[in-house]
């Protein structure tokens, strides 16, 4: 892959004075470019924000690189924008020592996501009372590569028979990876042949087995800071046709909850850039993945909801950076612990709690009356760039990019037709 990712120098932060501040977002990226583009022209749009203070911020952003760094070495990046660091361990370090060391806001943040991972989203959840389907984890197919393992293993591992934890689940199920990972390793097991081959050829991945549900709606809630959007998924189509452009496919009670979980989860562990799968069968929610490192926002797979995406995005770095917003360092775990122990809630009552708690680590109120404020604009400029000739060209190189020659003009035509669709449906909630 080309490494353009980011990994700042020493130089030092932009000049600023008393009454004038300049901001970088850093862009720590893999083999992406439609949304970093989108998101270096929608960061544009901004303008000069001057507050009550009357110092007048400006907004810039930076496609990192990565160098050898020294620990003390001052950063000029106010916030970063992670899509590398979960794989890529050099830019991973010196992400925690610029959170560390200096401030820099960070999303998501490295430290909860090397350390807690799906597994981790999923007990939360379980000891707060959501629905996460039954799930075991099971020991490696391959022990890791340490000499101590063989005599551990002698000692103190205990035989265990997979197929009577799998008879005791029920199929069918789904045997994926504790950590996730963008559907590596994940497999539907039907039956007792498909444990064993799932099993056999998971080597050193380290196993979950999770019952599934009947369901109606495989939902994905993509949460940037406080704005979620609950959509439509359908993993069993090709990428392009995933998210279906649909409205209100929830009921009020699921759609609720569909968005409240996903807010909470992020913020109990400081994720805020994140997507999260839920299966839904009426007014229940079955939470099934909540550690996504590098949420999809591909122009090409989110379509109608790209602007959206970007927009947010956008708002969201300049509410942190101006506001001078505190990277989470502390998780607040144990206040919604507190409430999921109390005997005297229900369940609708503990999900309000928790979304408070939420909403207070967000700074929800605060972040759209700020936006109110100082970015009246936004909404009208991106529904400009949207039609511009600018976004065309982001469109035509991604689709370019992704699809074989006689396949392009099919796709900028489908893709087209879908931001077509939201341009339509903008308008008429601008009331343009």
């Amino acid at each position: 892959m080309t490494e353009n990712a980011q990994q700042p120098s020493a130089e030092e932060a932009p000049a600023s004075s008393a009454t004038n501040r300049t901001h970088l977002v850093g862009l720590l990226l893999g083999a992406e470019e439609d949304w970093p583009t989108a998101f270096e022209e929608l960061l544009a749009l901004v303008g000069p924000i001057t507050t009550d203070d009357g110092v007048t911020h400006e907004l810039t952003s930076e496609r990192l690189t990565i160098e050898p760094f020294d620990l003390r070495q001052p950063v000029r990046t106010g916030l970063v924008i992670d899509r590398l660091a979960y794989w890529y361990y050099h830019p991973r370090e010196w992400l925690k020592k610029a959170a560390l060391m200096n401030d820099t806001y960070l999303l998501n943040s490295p430290f909860t996501f090397q350390s807690m991972e799906k597994h981790s989203a999923y007990v939360a959840l379980m000891r707060l009372g959501l629905k996460v389907p039954e799930t075991w984890l099971v020991p490696y197919k391959h022990p890791v590569d340490n000499s101590r393992w063989a005599y551990t293993s002698a000692k103190y591992n205990q035989p265990f028979d997979l197929k009577q934890i799998a008879n005791d689940l029920g199929y069918p199920m789904y045997m994926k990876p504790f950590d996730g990972g963008g559907w590596r390793g994940v497999s539907r097991i039907n039956d007792e042949a498909d444990l064993i081959k799932a099993y056999d050829e998971s080597g050193e991945m380290l196993m979950h087995l999770q019952s599934t549900v009947d369901y109606e709606h495989f939902a994905r809630a993509l949460s940037i800071g406080p704005e979620t959007m609950v959509m439509d998924f359908r993993p069993d189509q090709p990428m392009h046709n995933r998210y279906a452009v649909s409205h209100d496919f929830l009921s009020p009670s699921a759609g609720k909850q569909t968005a409240a979980i996903s807010r909470i989860v992020n913020a109990m562990f400081g994720w805020e850039f994140n997507s999260c799968e839920m299966l839904v069968a009426g007014d229940d929610v079955y939470p099934i993945d909540y550690a996504n490192a590098c949420p999809d926002v591909a122009v090409t797979s989110l379509h109608y909801y790209f602007p959206w995406a970007i927009k947010a995005l956008v708002r969201w770095s300049a509410y942190c950076l101006v506001t001078g917003r505190l990277g989470p360092m502390d998780l607040e775990m144990r206040r919604y612990f507190d409430i999921a122990d109390r005997t005297d809630l229900g369940d609708a009552q503990k999900l309000d709690a928790y979304l408070a708690i939420a909403d207070e680590y967000f700074e929800t109120d605060a972040y759209w009356a700020w936006c109110e404020r100082y970015l009246p604009h936004l909404d009208q400029a991106v529904l400009e760039w949207v039609q511009s000739d600018a976004f065309r060209r982001i469109l035509r190189s991604t689709v370019q990019a992704t699809y074989p020659a006689h396949e392009q003009d099919q796709f900028m035509a489908h893709f087209s037709g879908l931001i077509g669709l939201w341009v339509s449906d903008e308008k008429s909630r601008l009331g343009v």
